[in-house]
Parts: C-alpha cells; sequence; structure tokens
C-alpha cells in the first residue's frame, strides 16, 4: 500500500464500517430502552387500573351493603370518622397553643 490514495480509500471505508456499527449499537440500545419503557408503563397502568376496578367493586358493595370504608392501604377497620376529626382538632389546638408559646418567647 504504497500509494496514498489507495491506502485512503481503506481507510475511510474502515472508518465508515465502525461508524455504522457504533450507529447500530447505539440504535439497538436505545429502542430496547424504548421498549423496556413502554413495557414497565403498559404494565403500571394495569396495575392502576386494577387497583382502581378493585377499589370501585368494594365501595359499590360497601355502599349496598351500607356500611363505611376506610381510604388507609393498610386495610384495617373503619375508624369512626367524627373520632378521628375530634383527635385531629385537638391535636391543631395544641399545635397552636405551643406555636403561640414558642412566638411569645421568641419576642
Amino acid at each position: 500500500m504504497s500509494n496514498p490514495l489507495v491506502q485512503a480509500f481503506f481507510v475511510g471505508r474502515a472508518v465508515a464500517e465502525v461508524i455504522n456499527e457504533r450507529v447500530e449499537v447505539a440504535l439497538t440500545d436505545a429502542l430496547s430502552e424504548l421498549g423496556k419503557f413502554d413495557a414497565e408503563a403498559r404494565e403500571q397502568l394495569r396495575q392502576f387500573t386494577e387497583e382502581v376496578i378493585v377499589r370501585a367493586n368494594r365501595a359499590a358493595e360497601a355502599a349496598e351493603t351500607g356500611t363505611t370504608t376506610s381510604n388507609s392501604s393498610s386495610g384495617g377497620d373503619s375508624v369512626d370518622l367524627q373520632t378521628e376529626i375530634d383527635e385531629l382538632r385537638a391535636e391543631i389546638a395544641l399545635l397552636r397553643t405551643e406555636l403561640q408559646k414558642y412566638r411569645n418567647t421568641a419576642k
């Protein structure tokens, strides 16, 4: 390969092949990641839909039987709503008094 023109041709050809291979690998990886993302998104949507339907069915059954349901994900017993509201109000009042004490001592 003493002819520089022939050598330049083969170098150019090798560069084109390497670039082509790298682009092919990058494109394949990108499409693979896109496929994974699509599959995960579809699975999450399926799970979400399933959970919504289960909760809706539970609420419909509870409405038919006249019982109340709890929105907590722990699956525990229904809590008396008025008792919970009263406890939250008492806690808010306690926090307000503590905040007022803090503000008075900070002056």
